[in-house]
């Protein structure tokens, strides 16, 4: 459908008023909600253009500024959708040094070896138990099963095996 010159200025100064009357909400939201003035600047500006292409295609509009702020949610939607990439170069020269810093590794494993250390140390009961639980990651029921004693009695076990361990660990 094509707009005759009457329509399609009555149509522009429809857009115009619009315009005047939305810009700075729509502004507003836009950027409220990508943190970037141009980027909501040209959200903004798109649709507005999109509005006039629909009204030009013979579109009719009940509500403009509902309308308006339908396509602009919908670009702001877009906006977040498109993977947004930073290059290694971008951010070292944004002051940021990538490091390795495997210092809670070392300390983590240094842990570990003491505690199985002081594992070894405990009676052989406790240090059967917890072994099965902390070290091969069984349940109470498999160990349970493995052992021939009730889930109770090697909850306790693994109860008192610890006591004894953080004894042992206050003791080094």
């Amino acid at each position: 459908m094509v707009m005759n010159k009457d329509e399609e200025a009555k149509q522009q100064q429809i857009l115009t008023v619009a315009h005047r009357d939305n810009q700075r909400g729509m502004n507003a939201l836009a950027y409220f909600k990508v943190h970037n003035h141009e980027i909501s600047e040209d959200m903004v500006q798109t649709a507005f253009l999109k509005s006039w292409n629909y009204i030009v295609k013979g579109g009719k509009i009940e509500i403009m500024k509902a309308f308006l702020y339908h396509i602009l949610n919908n670009l702001i939607v877009d906006e977040y959708r498109k993977h947004k990439t930073t290059s290694l170069d971008v951010l070292i020269e944004k002051g940021f040094e990538p490091g390795t810093d495997n210092t809670n590794n070392i300390i983590n494993n240094l842990d570990g070896k003491m505690a199985s250390f002081l594992i070894d140390k405990l009676p052989e009961k406790y240090k059967k138990v917890i072994k099965m639980k902390y070290m091969q990651n069984l349940s109470l029921k498999e160990i349970s099963l493995i052992s021939g004693q009730t889930k109770n009695a090697i909850a306790v076990q693994l109860h008192r095996g610890l006591e004894k361990l953080k004894l042992l660990y206050k003791h080094v």
